[in-house]
């Protein structure tokens, strides 16, 4: 029999990766949460500020050129200030939400169809950043705002 001491087992499987973080699943997806409900907030609220100091003319045209009244044109506000910053706090996420993809797709309907499937010369999509605002918004209306937010988990909307 060998007289060599036997080491204790340890707690630990020796090749298990060791925990990377101490906050909880329900932190992090909350955390997730607020992270992308807010980059897309201001990405798309950066859009409706320069829309305040250039106006909205742009906008009124195309509409007009589609066949629909110019002054729907103001709805943009709707789409580019209100809803983003309501997304940004967290109150009437889902809604708020919702309405920018309601944005991003007259967007895509009345400036950007030209380019739906245009590639640019690097590869990527020619509407990348477009797509981003459209399907980052849709993603928010599944998800939800999370806790870290003004609505909290169970507010309306959210």
């Amino acid at each position: 029999m060998n007289n060599q001491a036997v080491a204790a087992p340890s707690a630990r499987a020796p090749n298990a990766p060791a925990q990377a973080s101490s906050l909880s699943p329900a932190t992090l997806d909350d955390s997730g949460k607020l992270l992308l409900r807010v980059v897309i907030g201001v990405l798309v609220l950066l859009h409706g500020i320069f829309k305040i100091s250039a106006g909205v003319g742009f906008v009124s045209a195309m509409l007009v050129k589609a066949g629909l009244p110019g002054g729907l044109a103001y709805l943009v506000y709707v789409g580019e200030i209100v809803a983003p910053l309501l997304m940004i706090a967290g109150f009437w996420t889902r809604a708020a939400a919702g309405v920018v993809v309601i944005n991003m797709l007259a967007a895509f309907g009345l400036v950007h169809m030209a380019d739906l499937f245009a590639m640019t010369k690097q590869g990527g999509w020619a509407l990348e950043l477009q797509g981003l605002y459209l399907f980052g918004a849709l993603t928010v209306v599944l998800l939800g705002a999370g806790r870290f937010s003004l609505g909290g988990l169970r507010g309306r909307w959210n």
